[in-house]
């Protein structure tokens, strides 16, 4: 017979754990509106405002729908700013001194901010905050079609290459938007299928009714005792559950191995943000951070893999203060007489153009897709009228 009064005991303890932790978040919540209340407005109020960033206690500036401007506020001190930051690195369980001069971190629920701290000696000014908000409202296709990043040519097609499982990598420089983009277009996944996204730091959300499962990467612990689990561990654990798909918030290092071979060996549909200013080079980034894993391997077999595992990349950028895609390219794989990546433009930008329509179809351009994508003909001239041309079918 189970001991019942145990079972109990035991829920009585976890509901009280709970309610201990709500309460810790609540007391957290509150001191941190008071240590960084001369940017409280612009972190809490003002949905404009997408970054606070701190240089020093006397120099704050904000991005303010995409461009950057310098605010009024300061600090009282240097000492009134270290509070601060001492205040965060507690709330998030890690700290920041001369040992350990930088954090970064999201903070918990229902805070919603990214957070990147660097100080002295490695900061000559003193204390640099990045605190970057999360979007509150989630994207979606439509809504990047309706703020003029993407032409409704484009969103049509981006529809039909997630629904026919295509690798995509989306490319862009600090600040391009990339994990937006990647979110906007994940909402296109079919409910049904099981998704697992892996980021260093949780900002992607999935459709409720989505089937999502969301891993985070951990640091070191302050005190020393729990072990980093980084996104390799992460990327390796998730081939064991049973995903359908795997999305990746930016890839940084060596688990790019991980991801590309988890990709040529059947786990389509797979989808991550890379820091790159091209198409191209985001393929060259890409093929850097293989060999980066431990897994020592020739450049050439590197690069093959990466140009079997990548069908898509999808370039973003910042003109005049907007994110737009600038354009997207299939890859086609090694250049025989070069052995660099061959690429294939399919949509591109008229220059500095921010207008929605400036992101044409390059004419004569296609993208492969497989028989088992389950999708038709009609299917796609129902579902992408603008660009059905554009796609044709594995013989």
């Amino acid at each position: 017979m189970p001991d019942t009064n145990a079972h109990a005991e035991h829920c009585h303890a976890e509901q009280k754990s709970m309610s201990a932790e709500q309460r810790r978040a609540a007391i957290y919540g509150k001191t941190l509106k008071h240590f960084f209340a001369p940017v409280a407005h612009e972190l809490y109020e003002d949905d404009s405002v997408s970054e606070v960033l701190i240089n020093g206690p006397y120099e704050i500036f904000v991005e303010r729908r995409g461009r950057l401007e310098k605010i009024a506020a300061t600090f009282a001190s240097e000492f009134a700013l270290r509070a601060a930051v001492t205040n965060l690195a507690e709330y998030v369980d890690r700290r920041i001194d001369v040992s350990q001069p930088s954090l970064d971190a999201r903070l918990p629920a229902p805070e919603k901010f990214r957070v990147n701290v660097i100080g002295p000696p490695c900061a000559r000014a003193g204390l640099t905050v990045s605190i970057r908000k999360f979007q509150k409202a989630m994207q979606s296709v439509d809504s990047l079609v309706a703020g003029k990043s993407l032409s409704e040519q484009a969103r049509q097609f981006l529809e039909v290459a997630v629904r026919a499982k295509r690798n995509i990598l989306v490319s862009g420089a600090t600040s391009t938007g990339k994990t937006t983009f990647l979110n906007a277009v994940s909402s296109v996944i079919a409910p049904e299928e099981r998704v697992v996204v892996i980021e260093d730091s949780s900002e992607l959300q999935l459709p409720d009714d989505a089937h999502t499962v969301y891993l985070e990467a951990r640091p070191q612990s302050a005190d020393r005792r729990l072990e980093p689990v980084t996104i390799r561990d992460l990327f390796v654990n998730s081939l064991r559950m049973r995903p359908d798909r795997i999305i990746v918030g930016e890839v940084r290092r060596g688990e790019a191995l991980d991801m590309v071979q988890s990709m040529l060996s059947g786990h389509d549909g797979a989808m991550g943000t890379i820091h790159a200013s091209s198409p191209a080079l985001a393929l060259v980034r890409l093929e850097t951070l293989c060999l980066m894993s431990d897994v020592n391997m020739p450049v050439h077999v590197a690069r093959t893999q990466v140009a079997s595992a990548i069908h898509l990349v999808v370039q973003l950028a910042k003109i005049k203060g907007r994110r737009v895609v600038s354009s997207i390219a299939r890859v086609i794989g090694i250049d025989p007489k070069t052995q660099t990546y061959a690429i294939e433009l399919l949509f591109r930008r008229s220059q500095s153009s921010t207008d929605a329509d400036a992101l044409v179809s390059v004419p004569d351009s296609r993208l492969t897709i497989p028989l088992e994508s389950g999708l038709s003909a009609a299917d796609l001239k129902t579902a992408a009228p603008l660009c059905a041309e554009m796609f044709s079918f594995d013989s």
